[in-house]
């Protein structure tokens, strides 16, 4: 009878876990924004990306959560396409201290699109 309620026990709280909606990051508008950026280019012009990506840096503020790779990175290119270079380098140069992984890429984004323009 024990071995039963024990494994009742565990398969409640194994599924429990499974079952969360919890996730590291906020996406926010993100993810839908990268969609619509490669499925429709057009769609959404750089200074409505701007500002959705600002608001959901905001929100994970609020709600304590990190933001994913590669929204500063985005929004970097964003301020490059609106032709704000200082704002670029500044969410370019965010990207590469909380994701230092990506510093090879982010230096050749700095380079291609700053550099050039």
């Amino acid at each position: 009878m024990k071995n039963k309620i024990l494994a009742i026990v565990v398969t409640v709280i194994l599924f429990s876990g499974c079952a969360s909606n919890n996730s590291q990051y906020y996406w926010g508008e993100y993810e839908g924004l990268v969609y619509k950026t490669h499925h429709t280019p057009g769609e959404v012009p750089p200074s409505i990306q701007i500002e959705l990506l600002q608001t959901d840096i905001e929100k994970a503020a609020a709600v304590g959560k990190p933001i994913p790779p590669g929204v500063y990175a985005h929004l970097g290119l964003m301020y490059a396409a609106n032709g704000n270079k200082e704002l670029a380098l500044a969410s370019l140069t965010k990207e590469k201290e909380l994701y230092p992984e990506s510093s090879t890429f982010i230096d050749g984004l700095i380079k291609r699109s700053l550099n050039n323009s």
